[in-house]
């Protein structure tokens, strides 16, 4: 092999070795989606500390059940996925970092109670609301109308589902309907909203008369960064704000082709749990003295902040 060549074959080891690094996940968003974090650093997390200055508000604690108040203690189930969501800014074995992390953190301050915060791929997370293993869930969780049947939420961000090239890739521009994706293959996490939607809208490429859109569906995000890398599939589907933070690392060779589908997003809870009030008026709390919003400027999501928290808002049109 000559030294050009060799070159080259290094090149190629070294970024396929970043890619773990640089897992990032569907949202949640819309919805969420995404798993635990396979990688750890895509960048270094912000070292401001909004939530340090959060004290507990006995009016908005009182909300809460007498046994939770009594405990001290909820148990969150928590997809820590990609920036600026959720990850492993350190590795696995540290702490994770993010703006659901932030929030979360911050609204437990505010009610006065800790969190046992439980790592869970994120399509286990919503059942298990129902089987009473969580208290509540994590993990840039959209609000949908088939959701809102079995789930409760508590607004506390804006994002949605978004779409992402191979840097370089001209072919597509900002996706605003799906037959723009006809013929191609795109890749998600498992359990998302966007699954949900390419799973429905399948039928918009024949109805056309355009060859089908092929949808791969991965449980690790560092898979569908590989899978996109490797040209095995053509266009990413994920949230808004992690496929625009990936674009931003350029590391990750990505482009983000702009937003398709707005959605709420929200703490998840089984439905009927008596935790929504409580953690509705916590969120308003952190609203209303501005450490809402210093959070999110922290991580770059200003644009996503929503006026005020809701329960179970209807998904958006």
């Amino acid at each position: 092999m000559n030294a050009p060549a060799l070159r080259d074959r290094l090149r190629g080891i070294a970024a396929l070795a970043l890619l773990p690094l640089l897992a990032l996940t569907a949202c949640g968003s819309g919805d969420g989606g995404g798993t635990a974090a396979v990688g750890a650093q895509a960048s270094p997390a912000p070292t401001s500390d909004p939530v340090a200055s959060v004290r507990t508000v006995d009016a908005v604690a009182a909300l809460l059940p007498a046994d939770v108040r009594r405990s001290g203690t909820l148990r969150v189930g928590s997809s820590i996925g990609f920036p600026p969501g959720a990850y492993y800014p350190n590795g696995p074995d540290k702490a994770p970092a993010g703006q659901d992390i932030d929030l979360a953190d911050a609204v437990a301050k505010v009610l006065g109670v800790k969190l046992d915060r439980q790592d869970a791929s994120f399509e286990t997370i919503l059942p298990a609301l129902g089987s009473g293993k969580y208290d509540v869930g994590t993990g840039n969780f959209g609000v949908t109308t088939e959701r809102l049947k079995t789930i409760d939420f508590v607004t506390y961000i804006n994002d949605g589902q978004g779409f992402a090239v191979k840097k370089g890739n001209t072919a597509l521009k900002k996706v605003t309907d799906l037959t723009q994706l006809c013929g191609l293959t795109i890749g998600t996490g498992a359990g998302t909203t966007f699954e949900t939607t390419l799973t429905a809208q399948k039928g918009v490429c024949a109805k056309a008369g355009k060859k089908p859109y092929d949808v791969k569906v991965y449980s690790e995000n560092a898979a569908t960064l590989t899978a996109l890398r490797q040209g095995r599939i053509d266009v990413v589907m994920s949230t808004i704000n992690g496929l625009r933070y990936q674009a931003s690392q350029p590391a990750a060779r990505t482009t983000f082709l702009g937003e398709y589908h707005r959605l709420d997003v929200g703490f998840a809870f089984k439905k009927g749990s008596p935790l929504t009030k409580a953690f509705q008026a916590a969120v308003n709390e952190l609203i209303e003295n501005g450490t809402y919003a210093r959070i999110l400027k922290k991580w770059g999501t200003s644009a996503s902040a929503i006026e005020t928290s809701r329960i179970n808002p209807p998904e958006h049109a």
